[in-house]
């Protein structure tokens, strides 16, 4: 399969081309990811902990992020990753936010464009390869716990919580 296309971006999030995902991550190059967090009607996060040959094996991240492909509308992607991730499709999203993060992981550079959503939903996940299982927090379970071990936690989680979700991580 060729290599996935994406959008490489500057700091406004304007398209400046396009080229493979490879490429982006080998220069690290600046390129749009949707996240999601997905919360239940009773309140309830829905974080995944990722597979053993995943980047934060182990730990406990946003349960949809993926990379927008070329011309493609970040809503798109939400939808599409929404599915492929968690095979949810019945949901309401709204946009939270967007922030730069950059990390150097499993041997790439990553230089990614973050378009926060928040999903909410009641259907039950469906995990894909990426994710070894899931867990649902309450509000006050996911404050204690970023707050007593955050090391449960993948790193890309916190950018997006300080971000969106600021009171989280309030004592």
């Amino acid at each position: 399969m060729p290599d996935e296309q994406v959008d490489i971006v500057n700091e406004q999030d304007e398209v400046l081309y396009s080229t493979s995902k490879q490429e982006a991550h080998k220069k690290g190059l600046l390129h749009r990811t949707v996240i999601a967090e997905v919360i239940n009607s009773d309140g309830n996060w829905l974080l995944v902990k990722q597979s053993s040959n995943k980047q934060d094996a182990g730990q406990y991240v946003s349960p949809i992020g993926g990379h927008v492909q070329a011309g493609e509308s970040t809503s798109e992607a939400i939808k599409r990753e929404a599915f492929e991730e968690l095979g949810i499709s019945r949901f309401t999203f709204k946009l939270k936010g967007k922030c730069i993060y950059n990390r150097t992981v499993s041997g790439r550079k990553e230089n990614h464009y973050f378009i926060i959503y928040e999903i909410r939903s009641d259907e039950k996940p469906i995990l894909n390869e990426e994710s070894e299982s899931f867990k649902k927090f309450s509000p006050k379970e996911l404050k204690t716990a970023l707050r007593k071990s955050p090391e449960i936690f993948g790193d890309a989680f916190f950018p997006v919580i300080e971000c969106c979700y600021p009171d989280l991580l309030k004592l």
